[in-house]
């Protein structure tokens, strides 16, 4: 244990010191306010008085002890005793994009859609996440990152513009410079690239013999894409292009899909499209009015590459003023019991 402010304690002794040398210094005019008696010997010599005599000194010495306590343990709890330590955080080696397309077709739904956003920031813990709004062309709202207040705090910003408050539509600008709209190719593929490149360098003690020469363990990376693959215009990539894209990087593609209707189980109907897009590099394909939806891409996201990366080392200091506080309050107690004993 250590003190942060450790000078206020032989700041606080000298004062303490000079405080109890200007108390019991003789007072040259103490005499005067004397006068002598007779015989006093007689009272002093009972032993009534004896007895309570020595009641007064044994309360007196309770009470110069009790103050002194006080004074040092405030003193020591001023002076911030702390506890100085370094750990090692775990951290989950997870990348998370959230992909919404912004297009007319999802207006009805975008709002519930941002809802299940929110919940999924609230669900992963240590995890980074990221949110990527796509129409014509593709806006970043926030990079990932592991600030979920920061995240939670866009999304309510979104779920207003897609409700219609008023004052919000600038949520959506730069979505609608391109041509055509629902660009879903586009807007997979500029979530797929806002990944880093390359691997973490978060590094780690534990792991294999290539991961302690150097190697660090790439994280896991995942997009889940909220659209009803409803596509006007001409895309630059389509969303097999697109798909293929995100195989060949390592991204598991989720696939939420709130217009899932019944076309039949011809492959080229947009569900079964967006289902073997999704299914394409291992990832899965959700409709979402089904009760699975949230919980399944929970799950699917949190069992690819699990493992934890241990953080650099930080310093950690931790008070401890609970003690000294604590001897302070007890013999204040004394103090004060002394105090009630010793009145005239």
């Amino acid at each position: 244990m250590e003190l942060m402010f450790w000078w206020l304690v032989p700041l606080g002794a000298v004062g303490a010191g000079l405080a109890a040398w200007a108390a019991l210094r003789p007072d040259r005019n103490a005499n005067a306010r004397r006068r002598p008696a007779a015989h006093a010997e007689r009272l002093t010599s009972l032993p009534e008085y004896q007895a309570a005599l020595r009641r007064h000194r044994r309360w007196l010495a309770v009470a110069a002890s009790a103050c002194g306590a006080l004074l040092a343990s405030t003193l020591l709890a001023a002076a911030r005793p702390v506890d100085l330590g370094t750990i090692r955080p775990e951290q989950h080696n997870r990348d998370i994009v959230l992909c919404l397309d912004a297009s007319g077709s999802m207006s009805s739904a975008d709002a519930e859609v941002v809802e299940v956003f929110a919940r999924l920031a609230q669900d992963f813990k240590g995890e980074r996440i990221g949110l990527t709004i796509f129409d014509s062309t593709a806006i970043q709202v926030f990079p990932l990152t592991d600030d979920y207040g920061y995240a939670r705090e866009q999304l309510k910003l979104a779920r207003d513009a897609f409700n219609g408050k008023p004052g919000t539509s600038g949520f959506l600008d730069g979505t609608w410079s391109g041509r055509g709209s629902s660009l879903i190719g586009d807007g997979l593929a500029s979530c797929v690239t806002s990944f880093p490149p390359g691997r973490d360098q978060e590094g780690s003690d534990q792991g294999s013999a290539a991961d302690q020469a150097g190697r660090q363990p790439q994280r896991s990376r995942s997009v889940v894409l909220a659209t009803d693959n409803f596509v006007s215009g001409d895309p630059i990539l389509t969303l097999p292009e697109a798909a293929g894209m995100a195989k060949e990087r390592g991204v598991r593609v989720y696939a939420l899909n709130p217009g899932d209707l019944d076309y039949g189980s011809d492959a080229g109907q947009p569900g079964a499209q967006l289902r073997a897009a999704a299914e394409l590099g291992g990832g899965a394909y959700y409709a979402l009015d089904s009760a699975e939806a949230v919980p399944g891409i929970v799950r699917a996201v949190q069992e690819t590459e699990a493992s934890a990366l241990q953080g650099a080392r930080r310093a950690v200091v931790t008070e401890r003023p609970d003690l000294p506080l604590a001897f302070a309050l007890l013999s204040g107690l004394v103090l004060a019991v002394a105090s009630w004993r010793l009145r005239p």
